[in-house]
This record gives C-alpha cells, sequence and structure tokens, in this order.
C-alpha cells in the first residue's frame, strides 16, 4: 500500500506564490509517473502538471510559465511551484503517483494512488 502526503497549501494574494510538497511512502519499488491535479466545486478534476520519472514534463496551458513542477527520486516526493497565482487558481490540489510497490516477499503489483488533497486559495 502506498500513501501519499500533501503539503505546503494555503491563502495567498493575487500574484503571490506557494510551494506544495508531496510525499509517497510505502513498499514503494519504483514510481513512474507523478502529477498535480485540481478541483472546484462541481467541476471534474482537471491535470495540471505532470512529470516522468527522468524529468519529462507536461502541463495544463492555463498554468504554463506559472506553475513549475519537480520530483525527488531519492524521497519519493514531488513538487509544484505556484508563482504569478491567480484567483481562477483556488482549488483543491490533490497529488497521485504511478509505479510498482511490493506486496508480498516475492509478489510485486502496480499501484495508482491520490493523496488528500490540500487547499489553495487565491485572494485579496
Amino acid at each position: 500500500q502506498v500513501q501519499l502526503v500533501e503539503s505546503g497549501g494555503g491563502l495567498v494574494q493575487p500574484g503571490g506564490s506557494l510551494r506544495l510538497s508531496c510525499a509517497a511512502s510505502g513498499s514503494i519499488v519504483s514510481i513512474n509517473d507523478m502529477g498535480w491535479y485540481r478541483q472546484t466545486p462541481g467541476k471534474q478534476r482537471e491535470l495540471v502538471a505532470s512529470i516522468t520519472r527522468d524529468g519529462s514534463t507536461n502541463y495544463a496551458d492555463s498554468v504554463k510559465g506559472r506553475l513549475t513542477i519537480s520530483r525527488d527520486n531519492a524521497k519519493n516526493t514531488v513538487y509544484l511551484q505556484m508563482n504569478s497565482l491567480k484567483p481562477e487558481d483556488t482549488a483543491v490540489y490533490y497529488c497521485k503517483a504511478d509505479g510498482l510497490s511490493k506486496t508480498t516477499w516475492t509478489s510485486f503489483s502496480a499501484f495508482s494512488s491520490w493523496g488528500q488533497g490540500t487547499q489553495v486559495s487565491v485572494s485579496s
């Protein structure tokens, strides 16, 4: 079982910055893709940014140039640096990780896990 714990959300004024972190723990063998998603009331969860194990990144058009995703493979942690924040960035942000975990001494299983979510609010 793999758990993801997010931190770093909060209230910030427009134009401000926040840094989100998400640490994965458990019987992890390897993590392939990691990503950040966000969701507002009444809307579907949407991809914000994703990063592969070798560092290739993908961003939603609405955040390009303002948000930067990175990861530390040794710490099983993914980050989201959020700059020039706008009120429309207000949402609950969730991290996600996909990879391989060890279930027994000789068995492995693919996993796809989500964090519990952290609130980001951008308001003056």
